[in-house]
């Protein structure tokens, strides 16, 4: 039996250190290799010869979460299924926050003197019990795990002061002063010998419990979309196809092809699966999966892909690839597998409650310990324990990262930026390289026609409108954007009769009363039995060194001029590539397309570096060969095409305008097209990094500035809660600081636009 690489769906997991633990216990096996997720909450393992998924499994439960195999992209429906038959984690939590949060709300409500009727604290007690029983029941359940194996984490502080807490309440109401039903709270400032047995603290238990649920509710939220890729992808695909069955149509679902059989694709269906081309010629559309606006003409004995579009005559395919052998699958596969090869993003809460839970309790207990031996009594011993605990409860530590990240992906929402989770901040404050998609992120992705060269002593006018005239009866891409050109510079354009589509070369017709032909530059020069005039060859020589398409059109038997039609740079584009430049960014243009067109775009834009005709796995190496070598890589990008590298890189950003399996395989994505956005995302990401990394030194140092008073015996428990709820109320006023971030301002009178301007030029223009 040789080595085998398998992937486990883990749960139970709550905290990245959970995930560092079940990685520590995997690569204990002899001979295995690991990788833990806590993000897509996967593990990666390679298990040698002799070891079975069994072992891991086992190995996984031991250490006290679940494991199972993870199911591949091909099994999209069975897993699907499974999905929905369980419960979603993400509503389970939204209810027990609202539950919760309408139970804390009074018990909160009651500190205040002047709301503490008669009975009041049984009232408290009665609300308060199901916030700290069941709404705290994860973090006890997470405690005890970790306890089993000498562990803790930020569950662990959470549990034990909530439990503390709501212990000493208890103690106080039952067995203390408490209980009386015209008992009031008064604060005092230092805890007197004797006191404490008639002040509860049922309000810290509630409200730490509330606080940090909503934190973890908007964790989760943010990791339900970690999936959404690999179905966005699949979903791309044809859903039923016309095979042909002894001798005749019969529409079935595609998962009923076979490897040989023969399917019709008519134009403007997807075709169903990869295959060769039996009979017929078209151009198809492959920029779902290419990212190229330019369409491939396909003839008998051409290979297609499943997936892509048919934009013009009738195929007859016959498959060679089905299932999760396409190429559509194969991306799928990419995606997951870079999704899943980050590398466990340690979140700085947990790193520092790693050892700051074992000091507070050990703290406590010395606390508790000194004073029982120092015959201060139990009352004030135990009121100084507990002020150690409640005074480090990290309330303030759980609204810290989602509060600043709400409010930080709030403002990015008005700014069209769309910010998954808080791993990504992480990642945008050392991203010191960008490669940029080219089509669709800075071009446009639509092809428009750019230029037209009449032959000498020719009208451009008269060529334009000819050629616009029978290109508008096509429905071929490259024709359509010769028409709206035309249409938008002449305005109604004469109508063509006798129009003829020789598939592959071009169409013909009659326009007032000339004979039409336009296509391919050589298909011209058969038709007329002319060569091309050199003002005109040497207009195809610089077209083609610009990467640019060229077209050829005449009429009663000569070539009478040349339509150029390219994909545009964006207007902004080129300021965006200076911004990103100014936040100490290498730009590097990564693109499918020819080296000489990607050169001469981001010439255009201002890139030095580009790397060009990629296919979408050399994507994936490319970006994994930059961090190989030191960089922290960000991914700009759109298409399907762009989707495994955007996974694999530091920080993907993908363009709204694009795809939406890009979208879900990305960080950050921009609801605008306009690429100026990606320079605004990374510096309200890093804005929001700097915030949260604020609210985290601020929720641990008021709570750390007091615990020396706190084992002291110098801090009442109530001021204890009272200093956490402050540092909470200084957590939630930093990050909404946030609100007034401002995008960088664009002024159309600025040199940089100007230049913008100037590069992108008309859609259309006439060369004499």
């Amino acid at each position: 039996m040789s080595q085998q690489v398998i992937e486990l769906e883990i749960g139970g997991m709550t905290c990245s250190s959970c995930a560092a633990r079940v990685e520590k216990k995997l690569n204990r096996m002899p001979g295995v290799e690991a990788s833990v997720n806590f993000a897509t909450e996967r593990a990666k393992v390679l298990l040698p010869a002799g070891s079975t998924l069994e072992e891991a499994v086992a190995t996984v439960e031991a250490t006290g979460y679940t494991a199972r195999l993870r199911q591949q992209p091909g099994a999209a429906a069975a897993e699907d299924g499974v999905q929905d038959a369980e419960p979603d984690a993400v509503a389970e939590l939204r209810r027990r926050v609202i539950i919760c949060a309408v139970l804390t709300l009074p018990v909160l409500a009651f500190m205040f003197r002047p709301l503490q009727l008669d009975n009041w604290q049984w009232l408290s007690l009665t609300l308060a019990a199901p916030v700290v029983v069941w709404g705290a029941w994860p973090f006890h359940r997470a405690a005890w795990v970790n306890a089993k194996h000498a562990a803790a984490t930020m569950d662990t502080l959470v549990s034990v002061g909530v439990l503390a807490a709501f212990g000493w309440s208890l103690y106080a109401l039952f067995l203390g002063g408490a209980g009386h039903p015209d008992m009031r709270m008064d604060f005092h400032l230092i805890p007197e010998r004797g006191g404490g047995a008639n002040e509860i603290y049922l309000e810290v238990a509630a409200a730490v419990t509330t606080a940090i649920l909503l934190g973890r509710y908007f964790e989760a939220r943010a990791k339900r979309q970690s999936g959404a890729a690999l179905r966005a992808l699949l979903e791309m695909g044809a859903k039923d196809v016309a095979v042909v069955r002894d001798g005749r149509e019969v529409r079935v679902a595609v998962d009923q092809l076979a490897v040989g059989d023969e399917f019709i694709v008519r134009p403007g269906e997807k075709i169903a699966t990869d295959g060769v081309v039996v009979e017929g010629a078209s151009a198809v559309d492959a920029s779902m999966l290419t990212g190229e606006p330019v369409p491939v003409e396909v003839g008998p004995g051409d290979g297609v892909v499943g997936a892509t579009v048919n934009a013009g005559g009738r195929l007859r395919v016959r498959a060679t690839r089905v299932g999760a052998d396409t190429q559509l699958a194969q991306m799928a596969r990419l995606v997951e597998e870079a999704q899943t090869g980050k590398a466990p993003v340690q979140r700085l809460a947990d790193r520092i409650s790693a050892v700051f839970v074992p000091v507070v309790i050990t703290l406590a207990v010395a606390t508790l310990g000194f004073w029982l031996g120092y015959g201060a009594g139990a009352e004030l011993a135990f009121t100084a324990a507990v002020a150690v605990l409640i005074i480090a409860c990290p309330c303030a530590l759980g609204l810290a990262t989602p509060m600043g990240l709400m409010v930080g992906t709030g403002r990015g929402a008005q700014l069209g930026i769309l910010i998954k989770g808080p791993e990504i901040l992480e990642s945008t404050r050392r991203v010191d390289t960008i490669v940029l998609d080219k089509t669709g992120t800075v071009t446009t992705g639509q092809m428009r026609l750019v230029d037209v060269v009449p032959a000498a002593g020719g009208d451009p006018d008269t060529v334009l409108r000819l050629a616009g005239a029978l290109e508008d009866a096509s429905e071929h891409p490259i024709a359509a954007a010769i028409a709206t050109g035309a249409r938008e510079r002449l305005g109604d354009l004469p109508a063509v009769e006798s129009f003829a589509n020789t598939q592959g070369l071009g169409v013909s017709g009659t326009v007032e009363g000339h004979a039409v032909i336009a296509g391919r530059v050589r298909w011209l020069t058969e038709q007329s039995a002319q060569p091309l005039p050199a003002e005109l060859a040497a207009a195809l020589e610089e077209a083609e060194g610009a990467g640019r398409t060229a077209v050829a059109v005449g009429w009663d038997g000569r070539i009478a001029g040349i339509l150029i039609v390219a994909d545009t740079v964006k207007p902004t584009s080129a300021q965006a590539v200076a911004e990103l430049k100014g936040l100490g960014l290498r730009p590097i243009l990564l693109t499918g397309d020819n080296t000489r067109a990607a050169r001469q775009i981001a010439a255009e834009v201002g890139i030095e570096e580009v790397i060009a005709e990629v296919m979408p796995e050399d994507k994936v190496r490319v970006v994994r060969e930059l961090q190989e070598s030191g960089r922290v890589v960000a991914m700009v990008g759109d298409g399907v095409n762009d989707a495994a590298a955007l996974a694999q890189s530091d920080l993907g950003i993908a363009m709204g305008t694009g795809t939406d399996v890009a979208i879900e395989a990305s960080d950050l994505t921009l609801v605008r097209g306009d690429l100026r956005a990606a320079v605004d995302a990374v510096r309200l990401s890093r804005r929001t990094l700097s915030t949260i990394k604020g609210n985290l030194f601020w929720a641990f140092a008021y709570n750390v500035a007091a615990i020396p008073l706190a084992v002291a015996a110098l801090l009442n428990p109530l001021i204890a809660g009272a200093a956490m709820a402050f540092s909470s109320v200084f957590v939630v006023t930093n990050s909404l600081r946030l609100r007034g971030f401002k995008a960088v301002s664009i002024d159309p009178a600025t040199p940089a636009s100007r230049g913008v301007q100037a590069a992108a030029g008309e859609p259309v223009t006439a060369t004499a």
